[in-house]
C-alpha cells in the first residue's frame, strides 16, 4: 500500500496499478497543515480528507490512518463511524499516548495495555466491515518483548492484522513473525526510517503479508517540487526543463477533462 494524502495522489497510485492505498496521517499533516506528525491533525480533518479521496477514487480500497482513535473507546467508535461514512475500507489504530508522534520519531509514549485493547474491541464490535489493523509503538517506548506481547493481546480482540511499528533490524522482524504466525502481519517501509528497507518478496519470506510504503510518494513529490521551484526561481521559466513536467494534455486526462466537457455539453441550453 503506497501512502497518499489527497484525491490526486490516490489517483496516481491507482494509475500505477495499486488496488489499495493508505491515507497516511504523516502525509496529510504535512500537506494539509504544513506541520509534523505530532498530533495536530484532528479527527474531523482526517475524515474530510478520507471522504474526498474515496469519492474521487471509487475503484480502489482506501485504508485510513486513525492514529489513537482520538480519545477513549467512545471516541474510537465515532472515528470508525466517520471512516465508514467516508468510504474507507480499513483503519490503523495505535497505542500511543495523545498527542501521538510519527512511528519513526523519538519521544513516543504508549498508553496502558488495557486502555488500548478496549479501543480495539470497540472498533471491532462497532465497525465489523472495516479491516482493522492494531498498531503498537511499544518497541520504541518500552521494548520489543512488550511490543510482541501487546500484539498477542490485540490479536485476541478480533482485529484483522497486527502492526509492530519500527523494528530496528531484520532479526527483530523475524522475532515478530515467529511470535505471531497465525494472523496478517504489517511491515512499514519508511525510507531513511528506523526499519531496514526490504522488498515485498523478502518480507513475505519472513511472514509479513501487508506492506505499507507510507512516505514514498510524499518524499518523491517534495524533492521534485523543490527542484522545479528552484529552477523556476533561478531561471524564471521551465521552458528548458519540460521533461520534468507532465504536459497540459496529460494532466487533463488525469482529471478526466474530456468527461467533464461531455457532461457540460449535455446541459447546454
Amino acid at each position: 500500500m503506497p501512502g497518499v494524502w489527497d484525491a490526486m495522489s490516490a489517483r496516481l497510485a491507482a494509475g500505477a496499478g495499486f488496488s489499495t492505498v493508505f491515507l497516511s496521517g504523516y502525509c496529510v499533516s504535512g500537506t494539509l497543515l504544513g506541520v509534523p506528525d505530532f498530533g495536530y491533525l484532528t479527527q474531523t480533518e482526517m475524515a474530510e480528507v478520507a471522504r474526498r479521496v474515496c469519492a474521487a477514487n471509487p475503484g480502489i480500497d482506501v485504508v485510513v490512518d486513525a492514529d489513537t482513535g482520538y480519545g477513549n473507546p467512545l471516541n474510537t467508535i465515532r472515528t470508525a463511524e466517520l471512516w465508514q461514512q467516508a468510504g474507507a475500507a480499513g483503519m490503523f489504530l495505535e497505542d500511543q499516548a495523545w498527542p501521538k508522534k510519527c512511528g519513526h520519531m523519538a519521544g513516543k509514549q504508549v498508553i496502558e495495555r488495557g486502555d488500548w485493547l478496549a479501543k480495539l474491541r470497540a472498533a471491532v464490535q462497532h465497525a465489523p466491515d472495516l479491516h482493522i489493523t492494531a498498531r503498537t509503538d511499544a518497541r520504541a517506548a518500552i521494548g520489543i518483548e512488550e511490543a510482541i506481547e501487546r500484539a498477542r493481546m490485540a490479536r485476541d480482540t478480533g482485529v484483522d492484522a497486527l502492526f509492530v511499528e519500527a523494528p530496528e533490524s531484520v532479526a527483530e522482524l523475524e522475532q515478530i513473525a515467529a511470535a505471531l504466525p497465525d494472523i496478517t502481519l504489517v511491515a512499514n517501509m519508511v525510507e531513511t526510517g528506523r526499519t531496514p528497507l526490504l522488498t515485498p518478496a523478502e518480507l513475505s519470506q519472513l511472514g509479513f503479508r501487508l506492506v505499507v510504503s507510507p512516505l514514498s510518494g510524499l518524499f518523491s513529490m517534495v524533492k521534485a517540487m523543490q527542484e522545479s521551484f528552484a529552477l523556476l526561481h533561478d531561471e524564471g521559466s521551465l521552458r528548458d526543463h519540460l521533461d520534468r513536467l507532465v504536459d497540459f494534455g496529460e494532466f487533463g486526462r488525469l482529471v478526466d477533462l474530456d468527461g467533464h466537457y461531455a457532461t457540460e455539453a449535455r446541459f447546454q441550453p
